[in-house]
């Protein structure tokens, strides 16, 4: 009779744990300056070149008295200088859910625009008094488009930011579109800079 075969168990195969060998210094706290806010940001790092690229989110409510938009700040080293580029703004749905109220109708819009040094994508946010037909929201979200697109041709990214959250485009759009019907809430809801020119 043949005799039967113990079965070979595979061996474990020990991982070894390798070490991060690289060098951690001492943490402290960098400012970062954002030129459209007054706010001080302080950031815990090692060093400025591990902040370079990274992102830092600012709510402004507070500072624009109960108007919930977050900016969005991409940090960048000059020469030992840390500086916020904004990249985008954009309202709270917390916010946009409190200002919508029974009764009215509303107009959302999303669509590419070329400002003068980036290409960005912009949705609006039209909100009316009252409810209203189709063809009256159709004709509030094209104006709203073609005057957008127009205003923004001329002007830099950073000028439209700093625009945004002074309600001046905003105001402007608004009175435009005033020849239509008039609006209970006329705003920006997203502001994104897509790519460089």
């Amino acid at each position: 009779m043949a005799k039967k075969q113990k079965k070979q168990k595979p061996q474990k195969v020990m991982k070894q744990k390798v070490k991060n060998k690289r060098k951690t210094g001492k943490k402290r706290f960098f400012e970062v300056s954002a030129p459209l806010t007054s706010t001080k940001i302080q950031l815990y790092s090692t060093n400025e070149e591990e902040l370079e690229g990274k992102t830092i989110k600012l709510d402004l409510t507070k500072i624009l008295r109960g108007k919930s938009l977050e900016i969005k700040f991409r940090i960048k080293n000059d020469k030992g200088e840390l500086t916020g580029v904004p990249e985008s703004a954009e309202l709270a749905n917390s916010y946009i859910r409190r200002v919508m109220r029974k009764g009215t109708d509303y107009a959302e819009d999303s669509f590419e625009a070329e400002c003068h040094d980036h290409t960005t994508i912009i949705k609006t946010l039209l909100i009316t008094r009252r409810r209203v037909s189709r063809s009256v929201l159709k004709a509030l979200r094209e104006e709203a488009r073609k005057f957008i697109l127009s205003y923004v041709k001329t002007r830099k990214a950073e000028e439209l930011f700093s625009e945004i959250m002074t309600n001046k485009l905003q105001k402007q759009l608004s009175l435009k579109l005033k020849k239509i019907y008039p609006l209970a809430l006329c705003e920006i809801r997203v502001f994104k800079i897509v790519k460089k020119k």
